[in-house]
């Protein structure tokens, strides 16, 4: 499913960046093509490699059709850009890099998540100093997409490393918020914090109410019979999470029981190992097959593991 959006009423003009969404059923995720149609140059956000945790199969579908697209557009791929280590897809950016030559970015915080996560997975081959990938952002960087110029947005909480890319009148928020009838991002994956994540919030809502806010998933709240990933500031002020003047206090009380309700997403283990390394796998073992760990524990572990 792919839907393309200009940021004015006039969807031929090319002096608005081209955005273009296309949205992944398996994961309910929506990567990014954005663009200068007359310099030719794009970079894609968030992009989705298919993965089957069934039967451990990997495939390139989703990256081939938005390459396929920029193709389409004569489009020069610059970066593919990340919002966040994901919990829920494995990053397909490697293979953007590999047929196109783009550069792959995340906020400069990926080094705290790779911190935490490396001794979990026993990931040796981990550098801890994010040198996976080929850019760490920080607040205000800027990225240059033709005539447009994208900045970096700080934007933690969900998890230490969020940011989000600011492009004319669009945001693309990652994982801090979703559509306005469902909410707000889980905090509490290790290295979240609820009340950082509101503060990022109201960061992006102190933007211009006319300024478009792109999600990175979207659920189809009930009552709703359509996805939906695009929104405004004005339309997130009434977001169900933080509408009626919605205190810090209260919404990290309101997070924390959410949170402790919530069941981990499906690939959260696989897609840690894998995009924290820039969505590289881990190394073959002697018998040349990538494996991905799954650490167990037992409420009773010394009857468990006794065997």
């Amino acid at each position: 499913m792919t839907k393309s959006s200009q940021a004015s009423k006039d969807s031929a003009s090319s002096d608005n960046v081209f955005i273009e969404a296309s949205f992944d059923n398996a994961t309910n995720t929506i990567s990014y093509l954005v663009a200068d149609l007359d310099a030719k140059e794009a970079v894609i956000i968030d992009p989705v490699l298919d993965y089957d945790h069934r039967s451990g199969t990997v495939d390139t579908a989703s990256v081939e059709g938005i390459l396929e697209r920029a193709k389409e557009l004569d489009l020069q791929i610059l970066w593919a850009l990340e919002t966040h280590a994901h919990a829920d897809h494995l990053s397909g950016s490697p293979m953007i890099k590999l047929l196109t030559g783009a550069k792959i970015g995340i906020g400069e915080h990926i080094t705290k998540v790779q911190e935490i996560f490396r001794p979990v997975f026993a990931a040796d081959d981990l550098k801890t100093d994010g040198s996976d990938f080929d850019r760490l952002f920080a607040e205000g960087d800027e990225i240059n997409i033709g005539r447009f110029t994208m900045k970096v947005m700080y934007t933690p909480g969900h998890t230490p490393a969020d940011i989000s890319y600011h492009i004319q009148d669009a945001v693309f928020v990652g994982d801090t918020m979703f559509m306005p009838d469902f909410g707000t991002a889980r905090a509490d994956f290790p290295g979240g914090d609820a009340e950082q994540l509101y503060d990022s919030i109201h960061k992006l809502l102190a933007l211009p109410d006319d300024t478009r806010l792109f999600m990175c998933h979207d659920y189809k709240a009930p009552g709703r019979s359509e996805f939906a990933w695009e929104t405004t500031v004005a339309a997130q002020k009434n977001n169900k999470h933080i509408k009626g003047g919605v205190t810090k206090e209260q919404y990290v009380e309101m997070r924390a029981k959410r949170d402790a309700a919530l069941a981990a997403p499906l690939l959260l283990l696989p897609s840690i190992q894998v995009n924290i390394r820039a969505g590289r796998f881990p190394k073959a073992e002697q018998n040349g097959v990538r494996y991905l760990l799954v650490p167990v524990k037992a409420k009773n572990s010394d009857l468990v593991f006794k065997t």
